[in-house]
């Protein structure tokens, strides 16, 4: 299952909010650097659908706010 995702990185307060059911719009504490903010959104989306981390890969949007992610449910 595909996931959108709107990220906004390095903020004081992490949040998720669900638009829809495949459309997520989140911030995060950690900067977009090293790939922190893609790894913990991938936790959060992980949390949020009861899955292993390891079943979350990101699709396309890796250097972007706008992110893609593939669910393994």
């Amino acid at each position: 299952m595909y996931v959108k995702v709107r990220v906004t990185p390095k903020t004081k307060k992490e949040s998720v909010q669900k638009i829809s059911e495949l459309l997520f719009e989140m911030t995060v504490k950690e900067p977009a650097e090293r790939n922190l903010a893609n790894q913990r959104v991938r936790e959060l989306l992980a949390l949020q659908y009861g899955i292993d981390v390891k079943a979350v890969r990101i699709v396309s949007g890796h250097h972007s706010g706008s992110k893609i992610f593939d669910l393994k449910i």
